[in-house]
């Protein structure tokens, strides 16, 4: 999971794809955080984001860095623990203008029974479970 957490980082920027009744979507993202030994992501919980993982929680995120790319897909658990919204945005405080902890509106998720594949052009695939 570091070795997730890590790339997702360097990259910077990911492409979470959710699907809202048969049309798929795909956002860019920039979030991600390990807190009590689970991979996070943030959002608001008014974007349409948010609604369409309440409705289909299984999701697929997609990044690239220095030519290898990473997807990772699991499901989207909610963690409504106040300490994990706080360790999120303490990671990122720019968000803090936007968020909080306390505004109702902060939403975290943790990737439950993810698959994370790592390829490039030059490489096999490989695999990593959590």
């Amino acid at each position: 999971m570091k070795e997730v957490y890590d790339f997702l980082k360097k990259a910077e920027v990911y492409y979470l794809a959710t699907v809202e009744g048969d049309q798929p979507r795909v956002r860019p993202f920039g979030t991600v955080d390990i807190f009590d030994g689970k991979l996070y992501i943030q959002t608001g919980k008014k974007k349409d984001v948010a609604k369409q993982l309440k409705e289909n929680p299984k999701a697929e995120l997609c990044a690239f860095k220095d030519g290898t790319w990473l997807r990772l897909s699991g499901t989207l658990v909610e963690d409504d623990r106040r300490e994990a919204k706080a360790h999120m945005l303490d990671s990122y405080p720019n968000l803090r203008s936007m968020y909080n902890e306390d505004d109702g509106n902060t939403l975290v998720l943790y990737f439950k029974d993810a698959r994370a594949v790592f390829s490039s052009f030059t490489e096999a695939p490989r695999t990593i479970c959590f």
